[in-house]
């Protein structure tokens, strides 16, 4: 086992793994910005050592600084979290090559999935469903193209390959736009991403965002823990998940599973990971790979009763799969609403000194976050501050809980979401399962 673990993180994920840490009887180090000494995990770590000034680029992002907090404190590895360096090959090559672990999928498998043209292919491979597109980057073939466009049928979306988070895409409705759109979705995909190449998918219309939690041991064995529906989004950003999908045939749920594991087991991948699915008239849609630790997991955990984070800190140890296959059983239902430092009606960041944190409790309730009375919470970085999970024997209790859940939990001091997440949770058409992925938009909007 792992003697200490570096935690190149922040918030509620950082104090996630370093309970898991301490389960395992795993020394931690916390590193931090200049405005992050008094978050909850760096005072409770065995170590803490400051990186820099409050801007990410100039602390969590700062490779160097990690690195050698690393070698200072004579670590053994870093666990990324999620955000920040988590999916960034370059820290994970520099990592091995300073002698550390990095806990996570090697640079290569990094890399591969960080690319989606790559990723398709890799998936295609081993057979897991993909949407219909060009199979591959799109070049300077104007009519090449257009055929491909009538081919794949309209609408189309043009990608940009090393998009992510909503940017660098484009739908397309007709043919007269087509080729004006694809150089404009480039020339913006060159900007944000330093990589101009894009690609032609099938643009589903009403889809639902479903995603596949899988963990590998690195030497070609891996197992899958069920799926997860992220579909209530706002502005590509996941606001409430839950697990597992609601209406969808078993049959259908286990054909894909069996794909992703396929694929994980075909690039040996390491660690924890996600596939991330499109899903509509019964059918998966595979649109990218998460290679990290999800900011949703904890959903995942409470229906299988398997701890993600620690399964990470024991593969990164060396130790097989500690579960197989036939030992997961998807029990009962989980939802996890993420609670926001923002206005919920404006959705402007609130940061500012918390007053008053009170977290609520009862049979089925979780709360991970670095809340506490008196903390301030910091202009300069994402707005998450907890994230409050229900679990029941069905999803009628889990959702039931999570409205009682919801109505306890205080923060004073500082604008929040949970207004925004107490009326999803009572809205008709949620209540009923299924929503696709524009709902929420829509239901903002009107």
């Amino acid at each position: 086992m792992l003697e200490k673990v570096l935690i190149a993180n922040r918030g509620e994920i950082a104090l996630r793994i370093l309970r898991a840490c301490k389960e395992l009887g795993i020394k931690t180090v916390a590193v931090h910005s200049v405005a992050d000494k008094d978050l909850m995990h760096v005072r409770l770590s065995d170590e803490s050592v400051c990186i820099g000034a409050p801007s990410p680029t100039d602390s969590y992002l700062n490779i160097p600084s990690i690195i050698s907090a690393m070698e200072v404190t004579d670590s053994d590895a870093v666990h990324p979290g999620y955000g920040f360096l988590s999916e960034n090959a370059d820290f994970a090559e520099q990592v091995k090559n300073s002698g550390f672990s990095f806990i996570g999928p090697t640079a290569e498998t990094i890399r591969m999935m960080g690319d989606k043209i790559s990723a398709i292919e890799v998936m295609r491979e081993a057979g897991v469903p993909t949407v219909p597109g060009s199979n591959g980057p799109l070049d300077d073939n104007d009519e090449r193209a257009l055929e491909l466009a009538r081919e794949i049928g309209f609408p189309i979306i043009i990608k940009a390959a090393a998009g992510g988070g909503g940017r660098g895409m484009r739908v397309v409705y007709n043919e007269t736009e087509l080729l004006n759109s694809i150089k404009v979705t480039s020339t913006e995909a060159q900007s944000f991403f330093g990589s101009g190449i894009v690609y032609l998918e099938k643009f589903l219309e009403n889809p639902r965002h479903v995603e596949i939690q899988v963990i590998g041991d690195g030497e070609g064995d891996a197992i899958h823990l069920g799926d997860r529906d992220c579909s209530l989004q706002r502005r590509h950003q996941k606001v409430l998940e839950e697990a597992p999908a609601p209406d969808i045939p078993d049959a259908v749920r286990n054909e894909v599973a069996a794909t992703c594991i396929q694929a994980c087991k075909n690039m040996k991948y390491r660690g924890a990971g996600t596939l991330e699915f499109l899903y509509q008239d019964e059918r998966f849609y595979f649109i990218e790979m998460n290679t990290r630790v999800q900011v949703e997991h904890p959903v995942t955990e409470m229906v299988t009763g398997v701890d993600i984070v620690k399964e990470q800190l024991r593969i990164a140890s060396g130790e097989p799969l500690s579960i197989k296959q036939e030992d997961i059983k998807i029990q009962g239902h989980a939802f996890e609403c993420r609670i926001n430092a923002e206005d919920p009606e404006k959705f402007i960041p609130s940061p500012g000194k918390v007053k008053l944190f009170h977290a609520p409790g009862g049979p089925g309730v979780r709360v991970d976050s670095h809340l506490y009375s008196g903390y301030s919470v910091p202009p300069y970085y994402d707005s998450l501050v907890a994230k409050l999970i229900s679990y029941g024997t069905s999803r009628d209790q889990a959702l039931t809980r999570m409205q009682i859940a919801l109505d306890e939990l205080l923060i004073d001091g500082i604008k929040s979401n949970i207004p925004l997440q107490r009326d999803i949770v009572r809205d008709s058409e949620f209540q009923k399962g299924g929503i696709n992925i524009h709902y929420l938009e829509k239901k903002l909007s009107s």
